[in-house]
């Protein structure tokens, strides 16, 4: 995350396509190889990286809660 790249949302590999983005893609329908055909520069591991990034946040909101 960097806040000078979209306005500090995770990002995949430091490009402009937001974690979020990607997983919307996904669950909107789009199968692997359709993102990969739309979006030439990401990588089938971007897209891993992305759904094992999202499936950790409800582990991190937890631990999160837990601190305060």
């Amino acid at each position: 995350m960097d806040p000078a790249v979209c306005h500090g949302k995770p990002c995949v590999r430091g490009l402009r396509y937001p974690v979020e983005t990607v997983l919307e893609w996904l669950a909107g329908g789009m199968t692997t190889d359709d993102v990969l055909a739309d979006y030439e520069d990401l990588t089938r591991e971007d897209i891993l990286a992305a759904l094992a990034f999202a499936a950790r946040m409800p582990h991190t909101k937890q631990l999160i809660r837990l601190a305060a």
